[in-house]
């Protein structure tokens, strides 16, 4: 029996190139990646991230479904939250936004979703797994799990993927001190 597409939800080149990897090789998993990530806080900026996320997908020969990007849309859908703490209240809203859109693009094509935000060691995969389990095509993959921040951030030097120093949003970017300065690798 075939193993059903997978959708990896995709926030990032660098976090992403090691969930695909294990999910082909590991996993033996079919996988359509799907960038949504309208929380970055300017078009340049999400135009940056998505250069290494094709990049990504061209180096796996994987098919690529990039989400417009709408960030009046997100920055209303976390409104009233914009003072909070980075991994506060905030960010189960903006992990919402984008996996709403995956799960409902999945849906739309018979597929389960997962996303590579379980990567980051500063993202907390319980909260997103929170989130997750609202939509009934979600499976929680724990992509920090067996080194996979590591062999992510391998994936990215090698390929020289650019590497961002915050989440995407203009809240995150005023709480980190190097965020202002760009830096690939």
């Amino acid at each position: 029996m075939d193993t059903p597409v997978l959708l990896l939800h995709v926030c990032c080149a660098p976090c992403a190139g090691g969930c695909v990897d294990r999910l082909l090789k590991e996993e033996k998993r079919q996988v359509v990646l799907y960038y949504s990530n309208s929380n970055i806080d300017t078009k340049e900026e999400f135009e940056y991230r998505l250069t290494s996320v094709r990049k990504l997908a061209e180096l796996y020969g994987l098919e690529l479904i990039v989400d417009e990007y709408d960030h009046t849309s997100w920055l209303n859908h976390i409104s009233g939250s914009e003072s909070e703490p980075e991994r506060g209240a905030r960010c189960p809203l903006c992990f919402g936004w984008s996996l709403k859109r995956a799960a409902e693009y999945a849906a739309s094509r018979g597929m389960n979703f997962t996303t590579s935000l379980t990567v980051s060691p500063h993202k907390n995969s319980k909260v997103i797994f929170e989130v997750g389990r609202r939509f009934e095509n979600f499976e929680e993959w724990d992509f920090k799990k067996r080194d996979g921040f590591k062999r992510s951030r391998d994936i990215a030097k090698a390929n020289n993927f650019y590497l961002q120093n915050y989440c995407g949003c203009e809240f995150g970017k005023a709480g980190s001190p190097a965020a202002a300065e760009r830096h690939s690798r």
